[in-house]
């Protein structure tokens, strides 16, 4: 049997109880400036780690444009109890990744050693570059684990740094997996979860995270099981607003699709009082 693939729910700060919360407590992506900005974010993953969830910190690149520092992370990481933080990275371009994670590496061993597992994101602008950068992360001794980013667009190609699928078939069937490694997908791309379908058939990906669940179903938008899946240009999920509270069935019937895909049992933990 296929091996689920955990799904962390992204959500706007107001609606973490709504959507978020998991049972059984799994795995959180959070991000580290909402965790250093905001209390009610903070204490609600903190939480989440006390009932077990393995919280991981990104960097917030895709959010803000830039990663924050090194401190800051460590700082983020502490505050929820993370086992994680997914270090800086820079779109599309593998050296300028591997320098900018190498330069954290030093910096959040200086301020933590070994508190965290640190997770590089393997970005490349072409083929050959991204193997590369792959083989340079496996055999690096500060890298715990690797996180794939989502293919955004069609590619008829079918690039390796440009199609998801196609890369973990790749890594799969050259045997080219790192035992010691935890391999990640950061991101729903433009397939949304029917490509979770087939990257469940992979047992060594740990986890997915996506907010497309939550911003489709505010939008009035189902995902359906067997798709098709269309995503019209919609708003970060920073600049989502208030959501109707007549949306909130469709958003949890929308997550559920995305577990589904996933092979998760989990579910959406009852909010606290």
């Amino acid at each position: 049997m296929a091996k689920s693939i955990d799904f962390s729910v992204i959500a706007p700060p107001d609606y973490l109880d709504a959507f978020v919360g998991q049972d059984p407590a799994r795995v959180h992506h959070v991000a580290a400036q909402r965790v250093l900005s905001d209390e009610t974010y903070r204490a609600f993953f903190a939480h989440e780690a006390e009932r077990g969830a393995e919280i991981i910190v990104d960097n917030g690149v895709f959010d803000l444009g830039h990663a924050l520092p090194a401190a800051d992370l460590v700082n983020a990481g502490r505050a929820v109890g993370a086992r994680e933080i997914i270090l800086p990275d820079v779109m599309r371009d593998g050296p300028a990744t591997r320098k900018a994670s190498e330069q954290a590496v030093h910096e959040i061993h200086d301020l933590a050693g070994d508190d965290f597992r640190l997770c590089a994101v393997l970005h490349a602008a072409d083929d050959e570059e991204w193997l590369r950068t792959y083989d340079s992360l496996v055999s690096s001794d500060y890298i715990g684990a690797i996180a794939l980013p989502a293919s955004r667009r069609p590619d008829p190609a079918k690039l390796l740094c440009r199609t998801r699928w196609a890369a973990t078939r790749y890594l799969e069937e050259r045997g080219m997996l790192e035992e010691r490694i935890v391999y990640r997908l950061l991101g729903l791309g433009w397939t949304g979860h029917l490509e979770l379908v087939e990257q469940r058939e992979h047992e060594w990906i740990a986890s997915v995270d996506g907010a497309a669940p939550v911003i489709l179903g505010a939008r009035g938008i189902a995902m359906l099981p067997g798709g098709p899946y269309e995503k019209p240009s919609t708003p970060r999920i920073e600049e989502l607003g208030t959501i109707p509270e007549v949306r909130f069935d469709l958003i949890r019937q929308n997550i559920a699709v995305v577990r589904q895909a996933s092979g998760s049992s989990m579910q959406i933990a009852e909010a606290r009082p």
